[in-house]
């Protein structure tokens, strides 16, 4: 019998991840897909904040959803500067990741953030998340819609082509980074787009298939809670357990434990660079299931010589929260691959 040379080996390794990720890649986009329509982008310059240069802008995602978004850059910026995306969680607001903008435009980036499906500008309350339950909640039932993170995916990818139409913007140099919900649409957005150059999925990333075999899916389940309330509900379930969350899944973000369940697309990220960032204690994102992804991610990174380009930080005694200084960490790692 006649062994492989290491070398060999990584390169078989390789190339399986690779064709099995075009594959997901593939499948992910065909799901997500909708006619291209004009973006008819529209730009508002407002009044500076803080010593930034601010524009509130909004562009046609599809036929029936405008995207609002807030971009930030430095007062004197000049050419063409690498940017740097921020996605919000759930019930939050583009003005509520303001923070982020603002150290990363202090890093040298142009700075933008975005209401994901349902939220802020997208909802007639302008805040919560009523609208937002309630669009999942019909996802339930028609399956026409998956406002619980695929839809966004689309938004971000649609954002990507209206930031590649400024000239202010390096569409070259694009980096994405986000919280919670943000952050599963983060690796998500990144796995199936390769023109994210640098991803920073903070809070989000894990294995929904090792939270179901486990029974840890309640954290997850709490953000939506009153989506998945009503579709037990309707579906006569009083005691909802690990067999319906798989059903609900099914229904509302299919592949979600499976075919696009982190361990399978966070591989798909290299070997561009990729820092993921976790607290050990978030009963959102269970620690086990993290590293089940972080795992598949770094067999990835090591069969594509790109150790370097992969780096996980864990938050000790820390929950589902983003410290200061992961956030500080963040932007170091965006202005080492990034270059501004």
């Amino acid at each position: 019998m006649k062994f492989l040379h290491r070398g060999a080996l990584l390169g078989l390794c390789l190339l399986s991840v690779q064709a099995f990720g075009a594959d997901t890649r593939a499948d992910f986009l065909k799901l997500i897909d909708r006619p291209r329509v004009p973006q008819a982008a529209k730009v508002d310059v407002l009044s500076p904040t803080n010593g930034f240069a601010m524009e509130h802008f909004t562009f046609a995602s599809d036929a029936a959803q405008r995207v609002p978004g807030l971009l930030l850059k430095a007062t004197n910026a000049t050419g063409r500067l690498p940017v740097v995306i921020v996605m919000h969680g759930t019930g939050g607001t583009k003005e509520g990741v303001i923070s982020w903008l603002e150290k990363l435009v202090d890093g040298g980036f142009v700075a933008v953030a975005i209401d994901a499906r349902y939220h802020g500008e997208r909802t007639k309350a302008g805040k919560g998340t009523d609208e937002y339950n309630a669009a999942i909640t019909q996802a339930w039932r028609d399956q026409r819609e998956h406002p619980f993170y695929y839809d966004t995916v689309w938004d971000a990818m649609r954002l990507v082509d209206y930031l590649s139409t400024r000239d202010d913007v390096d569409a070259q140099r694009i980096g994405l980074v986000g919280i919670s919900k943000g952050g599963i649409e983060t690796y998500l957005t990144s796995a199936v787009d390769t023109r994210i150059a640098v991803s920073v999925p903070c809070i989000g990333v894990q294995s929904f298939h090792w939270a179901l075999d486990h029974n840890d899916w309640q954290g997850r389940i709490a953000t939506i809670q009153k989506a998945f309330d009503n579709a037990a509900r309707e579906a006569g379930v009083t005691n909802a357990d690990t067999v319906f969350v798989r059903l609900f899944y099914d229904r509302v973000v299919p592949g979600i434990y499976g075919e696009f369940d982190g361990p399978a697309m966070l591989p798909l990220i290299a070997p561009r660079p990729l820092l993921v960032i976790n607290g050990d204690s978030d009963n959102h994102t269970p620690l086990p299931g993290v590293r089940e992804a972080v795992t598949a991610a770094q067999t990835a990174y090591h069969a594509a010589k790109a150790e370097d380009h992969f780096a996980l930080r864990i938050q000790e005694k820390t929950g589902h929260k983003v410290t200061d200084e992961s956030e500080a960490v963040a932007v170091d790692w965006f202005v080492k691959w990034l270059k501004p």
